[in-house]
């Protein structure tokens, strides 16, 4: 009866901002947590980035950057987790611009983030899509030494985890939550594994001045230049952590548990990472060896190193094949959801096809659909150019940073300028959330312009990075497509007008008043 009850007032929430309920909700916080980190899940999204980490700078970099990247990650997460909170609506960055903007420039905003965050969702499935590839065909070279890693080998690989995501998606939606939880046991079981085999078997450890203080340059930059570079190693192993946002019309208490598991995968991500960095780097081999190894991945070849066994080293690696995969129907879920929501307002072309949803699965099948065709395009990127793999990942980490750099900078923005909003959530940051989202914003800005640099030297078109021609592209065609159809068409959250003197009214900054009004609008609403 409480659940039911709950449902209701988060319909009747997601009803003021202008939107009907049309998906079905079935996750509990446990399972979001489990969704949320089968995405972050930050100890093997590093291992398998670790390429970026070994030529960059070295275990030092890797550590020192990881516990400096994870504290900042929080002031961000702490400050989406606020907004989130408010605005429960699977929309996520675009719906909270759109909303906490001054309205003079909200919709354009709005607008604009809504595809920085498609570009990140979508490109961090094909990068996941990628990783899995890579580690599957990294396994086949160990076991069979003959065979040579072709590039279109990885492309056709990528493509059918794609197709596999989608497969589920469409054909078990009501597994998801179920699915999530599984995956956080075994991600977590897997951890464990990995990590002790990995220091019981390796009897070759290096030295803790090797670990923590010697710097190594593969990159042909200098110094300095490489150890900024290695902060992508870090940023990619801690990003996705929004992803409860765009699944809130899906949880059945998103205002409450929403933040919570952005919160709680950041955290998890954070310990689970830095104990992995600090093992493996204890049990690095040859730097050169591992940067260049056969099977195209570092981490199996430090696996194999460890425990001189194929078989060994297939089990440990197959353990995070099995993360990976999961991983990648988490993150078509996410990117589908995402599509729904931002054609929902009009936002995409062909927008009204895109926001159907299916009525006996309750889900957005077209847009499952083009978040796969999506992935796809991007995965065939590495047909063409040999840092290809480099490129996405790099699109995807500053796509996602960009959208969650907007909500942060309106609401500085919204504070001066006299336009700011009372978040009427139960999680909320009080008189501190100013000071936390602007550490949130200064380190998101910071990050997303190293993300531009190219990561080898000399510079040639064949390792040259794309990102910012990329990121360009995309900024020109929300622009455009802004000018000719989304000015007239894109509508954003529609927002009840009885709503409007908490959602629009000027900030508070004492917590008292804060909660003073938080308990009216509980009021109002139940």
């Amino acid at each position: 009866m409480e659940t039911k009850d709950t449902s209701i007032h988060e319909d009747a929430v997601l009803s003021k901002l202008g939107y009907q309920q049309e998906l079905k909700r079935s996750f509990g916080l446990l399972g979001m947590i489990g969704f949320s980190f089968s995405i972050v899940t930050s100890w093997t999204a590093l291992g398998s980035v670790l390429i970026i980490g070994v030529q960059s700078g070295g275990p030092p970099v890797m550590i020192y950057s990881w516990i400096g990247i994870c504290v900042f990650t929080l002031a961000v997460a702490y400050s989406l987790a606020e907004i989130c909170s408010a605005f429960p609506t699977n929309g996520g960055q675009y719906s909270w611009v759109a909303m906490l903007a001054p309205p003079r420039i909200a919709r354009g905003m709005s607008y604009v983030t809504g595809w920085f965050m498609l570009t990140g969702i979508l490109a961090m499935g094909a990068t996941n899509n990628f990783i899995g590839a890579n580690f599957i065909l990294g396994q086949a070279n160990l076991s069979f030494p003959g065979y040579e890693i072709q590039r279109w080998h990885t492309v056709l690989l990528a493509y059918l985890i794609a197709w596999i995501s989608t497969a589920i998606n469409i054909f078990g939606p009501h597994l998801l939550d179920r699915i999530s939880r599984g995956v956080l046991i075994w991600n977590i079981l897997s951890f464990v594994i990995v990590v002790i085999v990995l220091l019981a078997c390796n009897d070759h450890k290096q030295p803790a001045s090797f670990v923590f203080r010697d710097f190594e340059n593969l990159t042909g930059f200098s110094t300095g230049f490489a150890a900024i570079l290695g902060l992508l190693q870090s940023s990619f192993g801690m990003c996705c952590y929004d992803a409860p946002a765009h699944m809130t019309e899906e949880m059945l208490q998103p205002s409450r548990e929403a933040p919570k598991a952005i919160v709680m995968s950041v955290y998890i991500g954070a310990v689970t990472g830095f104990v992995f960095l600090i093992s493996i780097c204890f049990c690095i081999g040859d730097i050169t060896t591992t940067a260049e190894s056969a099977t195209g991945v570092p981490l199996i070849q430090i696996f194999y190193d460890s425990t001189g066994s194929t078989v060994g080293t297939c089990f440990l690696s197959s353990l995070i094949v099995v993360i990976v995969l999961f991983c990648s129907n988490a993150l078509l879920a996410e990117g589908s959801r995402s599509l729904f929501a931002f054609a929902r307002d009009h936002g995409l072309p062909f927008s009204r096809l895109f926001a159907k949803v299916d009525e006996k699965r309750q889900i957005p099948v077209y847009a499952i659909l083009l978040a796969c065709g999506v992935q796809m395009a991007l995965n065939s990127i590495y047909f063409g150019t040999l840092t290809g793999f480099n490129t996405v990942i790099s699109i995807a980490t500053e796509g996602f940073y960009l959208s969650y750099a907007m909500p942060l900078l309106v609401r500085v923005i919204a504070r001066f300028s006299g336009h700011a909003k009372i978040l009427p959530g139960p999680y909320t940051l009080g008189r501190y959330g100013i000071y936390i989202n602007l550490i949130g914003l200064a380190f998101l800005i910071f990050t997303s312009i190293t993300f531009n640099f190219p990561t080898l030297a000399p510079v040639d078109k064949e390792n040259m990075n794309y990102t910012s021609a990329a990121i360009g592209v995309i900024g020109l065609i929300s622009l455009v497509t802004w000018i000719t159809t989304g000015r007239q068409s894109f509508t954003g959250p529609q927002l009840e007008t009885g709503n409007s003197d908490v959602l629009h009214g000027q900030a508070e900054d004492a917590g008292v008043q804060y909660e003073s009004k938080l308990g009216k609008l509980s009021d109002e609403k139940v």
